[in-house]
């Protein structure tokens, strides 16, 4: 087989009608943790503590009589399904405004800044990749838009790649206009 067979074709990313601009259509796991706003962890928590909240409620207007060390077990179980579904929404929460459903102005500033100054560094845009080109392609088609089913089957990216469905010109075409300012300033 020839390399010209053996090369995989690059499959772009859909883009997707949104109110606000796409930041990135597959976010790295801890970029979405990290852009998080307060108000993320508010809604999270609010969603972890309404489980084990209405059990004690439901509890105490129509008690169940499971007898003693039966409320317990039911409890904790609630506990984890409650803090699963809270840090679910938490992140859902904070990817849709990666991919625009949500006004994400601050994460917008926030995307430039980091990636500007990584432009200024010399640095990859999206991190270093010990994977091979086809195996990053392969891992960004699987978690694309992932965050529209979390609450099917939750999928996260876990892998630095370069596909992330924006065009990085943007970011270069900053640095580049930060870094004649600092140079027409320096005397």
């Amino acid at each position: 087989m020839s390399d010209l067979q053996r090369q995989r074709p690059y499959v772009p990313a859909r883009t997707l009608d949104t109110e606000f601009p796409l930041i990135d259509s597959d976010p790295h796991f801890r970029r979405v943790l990290r852009y998080a706003r307060p108000s993320d962890y508010g809604v999270g928590a609010a969603t972890a503590a309404a489980g084990p909240g209405l059990m004690v409620v439901w509890e105490r207007f129509a008690p169940s009589y499971v007898g003693k060390g039966g409320f317990a077990p039911i409890m904790r179980l609630v506990g984890v399904i409650g803090i699963t579904a809270g840090f679910l929404q938490f992140y859902n929460r904070s990817i849709f405004r990666f991919y625009g459903f949500l006004e994400n102005e601050r994460e917008r500033e926030m995307d430039m800044r980091e990636m500007v100054d990584k432009v200024k560094k010399n640095e990859p845009l999206y991190g270093k990749s010990t994977l091979t080109p086809y195996m990053q392609g392969v891992a960004s088609r699987n978690s694309r838009y992932a965050g529209v089913w979390l609450h099917i089957i939750p999928w996260f990216n876990f892998v630095n790649h370069e596909q992330h469905g924006v065009d990085t010109a943007k970011y270069y075409q900053q640095a580049e206009r930060e870094l004649e300012a600092e140079r027409s300033k320096a005397p």
